[in-house]
């Protein structure tokens, strides 16, 4: 095999995993199309020790780790995966490029597929948020809109108000809201607001209200808006796996790829870590899964050498081994000081 593991996706989660097998000495290729989910970020939050570094800073100095190991780097998109009869992999990327690997950790991310509004994608990551312990505090104190596309609406509705006492929930395509939910809204200050929502209002380069199809516009700073989360899975469909849907409170937020909690999928010899198996994962929470998935994949690589190694030596002539076994044993009375 060309590799010994081949990363597809160089996000935080693949970038970790990497940078673990190379210093376990893997041979270890990162295939990364260059298009991180964070990219319109301002800045990455909760990642102690980086608090606050832009997402493509954050990537250049985890590259720069993973090639000082030896790991390598390539620019691309896989476009196929095929199993091996013999056992591993290969993959061919969009160049024409085709490598091969034993085994296989997938870190493609997810997609957010935002509500068809008018503006909403011009402003995603800038004041178009989604969560608010990546985003609250950047917009702390701040008029807040959320907007209601679903049940869950209430729960990130309730969830805001921890950054700012000016909440405006919007209802927009969401099912009417129960009496005891209007109850706790009163009890938190939160407004409600009837009617689909149409637009944004910009002004300069800052959001500053919400439009409604009456044509009235509500005051806002920020817009909180749940996406709904599609994991990258082609590349994994391809080796047979099948997406399944995670929900949140009883509500399917979106599909995912299963995996056990170190990343193993139900296909030998494939991992998965971050948003394409966990949809809420952060990412200081997607690198540790990185972390995670690479030790049991080299883990898993050590137990196939010992098992070929244990083969190779029962298949050795007789006489052979004995010597072998004589020499191992003159070598363990050298350490013992015999």
């Amino acid at each position: 095999m060309d590799y010994e593991v081949v990363v597809i996706g160089g996000g935080a989660a693949g970038l970790s995993g990497a940078l673990t097998l190379a210093r376990a000495r893997r041979r270890v290729l990162v295939i990364d199309a260059g298009d991180p989910r964070n990219a319109p970020a301002g800045g990455v939050h909760t990642y102690l020790g980086r608090e606050g570094t832009p997402p493509a800073r954050l990537l250049a100095i985890g590259r720069d780790e993973v090639t000082g190991y030896g790991g390598e780097i390539r620019e691309g998109t896989v476009i196929r995966a095929e199993r091996l009869e013999q056992g591993g992999f290969r993959l061919t990327v969009d160049d024409g490029t085709v490598v091969t690997a034993q085994r296989l950790l997938v870190t493609t991310g997810l997609v957010d597929e935002l509500p068809p509004v008018e503006g909403l994608a011009d402003r995603w990551g800038k004041d178009v948020l989604h969560c608010p312990y990546c985003h609250g505090w950047e917009v702390r104190d701040q008029p807040i809109g959320v907007l209601a596309t679903g049940p869950l609406a209430v729960h990130q509705a309730l969830l805001w108000r921890q950054w700012t006492e000016d909440v405006t929930l919007f209802r927009h395509t969401a099912p009417d809201f129960t009496d005891e939910q209007y109850e706790q809204f009163a009890a938190r200050g939160i407004a409600v607001v009837d009617g689909e929502v149409t637009g944004l209002e910009v002004t300069g380069d800052r959001l500053t209200g919400v439009r409604l199809a009456t044509g009235k516009t509500i005051p806002c700073r920020a817009l909180a808006v749940a996406t709904r989360l599609t994991a990258r899975s082609g590349v994994l469909e391809d080796l047979g796996l099948s997406p399944a849907d995670m929900e949140m409170n009883g509500h399917v937020i979106g599909t995912r790829i299963p995996a056990d909690p170190n990343g193993a999928t139900e296909v030998p010899g494939v991992w998965v870590a971050g948003n394409v198996t966990t949809l809420n994962e952060q990412v200081i929470g997607a690198a540790a899964a990185g972390v995670r998935a690479a030790t049991m994949i080299n883990f898993d690589l050590v137990t196939e050498q010992t098992r070929r190694a244990v083969e190779e030596r029962r298949r050795s002539p007789f006489d052979a081994r004995n010597e072998r076994d004589a020499a191992d044993r003159t070598l363990g009375d050298r350490r013992h000081g015999l």
